[in-house]
């Protein structure tokens, strides 16, 4: 789902996406541009308690992820290395966005429900780590591990949830439970992700056998 929304959203994007290759720009510099814009964002605004602002602006800088695709099929420049560094590039947003949240909690909520939400955000961000190591390592292999409950959109979306709602006035105990939420979604993507290469490696053992 939220890869048929990205699509839609880089469609969205084509006449923006002409007009930045006509003036020069390149995918490169569009993916670079958001991802500092993201960080800055993440790691500035949601520890010092500006949620409303910091979700506004990440999903607005979510969302444009889409045009430096755009930006790369309308150059004629998409290929191995945009996807790479789009990839890469998004393991740091994802790192600044949870920091941001853990950060939040440990230093805007008192006690020990700071204390948990602090824990749930930063599960979220190891547990979303090896969630795309799985998918990455297993392409390494051969395999095809895109499965899962929480994938990296999903995790997006709830942890911009998370932001928007805490600023609407919704109790810390809700942010924390939705971020825990997402901790266990991640580890149960981890274990499918697994499950799959190792029946599509059982599958190829009888051929490899001598």
């Amino acid at each position: 789902m939220i890869a048929r929304l990205r699509g839609i959203v880089g469609r969205i994007f084509d006449p923006l996406a002409g007009l930045l290759v006509r003036a020069g720009v390149s995918a490169d510099a569009v993916t670079v541009v958001f991802t500092l814009g993201a960080i800055v964002a993440a790691l500035t605004l949601l520890p010092t308690g500006h949620l409303l602002a910091g979700a506004i602006v990440l999903t607005l800088l979510t969302l444009g992820d889409a045009l430096d695709g755009a930006v790369a099929r309308k150059a004629g420049t998409s290929g191995p290395w945009g996807a790479f560094l789009d990839s890469t590039l998004d393991r740091l947003t994802d790192a600044a966005i949870f920091i941001g949240l853990a950060f939040y909690f440990q230093q805007q909520v008192a006690g020990r429900l700071g204390t948990y939400g602090e824990i749930a955000a930063l599960s979220c961000l190891a547990l979303g780590f090896v969630v795309s190591y799985a998918r990455a390592r297993a392409g390494s292999l051969g395999f095809d591990a895109n499965v899962g409950i929480a994938e990296r959109g999903e995790r997006m979306v709830i942890a911009i949830a998370v932001c928007y709602l805490l600023s609407w006035g919704v109790p810390h105990e809700v942010g924390v439970a939705l971020l825990g939420l997402l901790a266990v979604a991640s580890a149960v993507t981890v274990v499918q992700r697994m499950a799959v290469v190792r029946r599509l490696s059982a599958a190829q053992e009888p051929e490899d056998a001598p």
